[in-house]
């Protein structure tokens, strides 16, 4: 994020430092659980589940808001989506059967792309209005990769089966039979999201920066914040090795 007035927002980066912490932590569990065989039986309850969706929400959301900062968001997500490609080959040769073939790094990569692209558009929308619609578009379409459209994770029309056939398909929200990615967050519905947060802090930046600034700093969150990518990008190996000493002992 690009500095504001010679500042940064430290809250921002405090927010997002927390929420890496909680995706270390949610990722330590997944691994002890479907990597290493081992009993967590809490970990498939619904409140789980809230867990997940709060830190996947978090992130998105954040991206889509100081994608608003960014002199060249085109390059950012290049960057992004360059990182996510490293982690798909790496997951399909050490780990296949946890391979990532579209997670939140090609996400949020493929939505910085293609908000620059089409951000003189996007520009010229009332941004209130936009963050509605594009919210309404994301709790409408949430249940699209699972073959069908309601409200967020309430299943009301199912979806015609032939918009799953296509094997490429997986990268827009549509997977077809025997797709698998460990981390699956596919543009639809997940860019209604980004662009929520985008459009949302258009409306609300002026009074939300006036807030955020008022915030105490923590410094050790906004510290994880700032390296977000660096930090994601290691927590994996770091965590996988941390588990298989622990098994080692245990």
């Amino acid at each position: 994020m690009r500095k504001q007035q010679g500042k940064r927002i430290a809250s921002l980066d405090a927010i997002r430092g927390l929420a890496i912490v909680n995706m270390v932590a949610y990722h330590a569990v997944y691994d002890w659980v479907y990597v290493f065989g081992k009993t967590a039986d809490w970990f498939g309850t619904h409140a789980a589940y809230l867990w997940e969706q709060a830190i996947c929400w978090t992130f998105i959301l954040l991206a889509g808001m100081v994608s608003v900062y960014s002199r060249n968001l085109a390059r950012h997500g290049a960057q992004v989506l360059a990182c996510a490609m490293i982690l798909t080959v790496v997951t399909a040769l050490v780990l296949p059967e946890q391979i990532i073939l579209f997670g939140v790094l090609h996400l949020l990569g493929t939505a910085m792309l293609l908000t620059a692209m089409l951000r003189p558009w996007l520009q010229k929308l009332p941004a209130g209005i936009a963050a509605a619609v594009c919210f309404g578009l994301f709790l409408l379409l949430k249940g699209v990769p699972r073959g069908f459209a309601g409200l967020a994770d309430i299943k009301i029309w199912l979806l015609p089966q032939s918009l799953y056939q296509a094997k490429w398909a997986f990268f827009l929200g549509f997977p077809a039979k025997g797709f698998w990615s460990s981390d699956y967050f596919p543009l639809i519905p997940w860019i209604f999201l980004f662009w929520t947060g985008m459009f949302l802090w258009q409306k609300l930046r002026g009074k939300g920066e006036l807030i955020l600034r008022r915030l105490p700093d923590i410094p050790a969150l906004s510290a994880i914040g700032r390296h977000s990518l660096l930090i994601y990008m290691l927590h994996q190996p770091l965590t996988f090795a941390a588990l298989w000493l622990i098994t080692c002992w245990m």
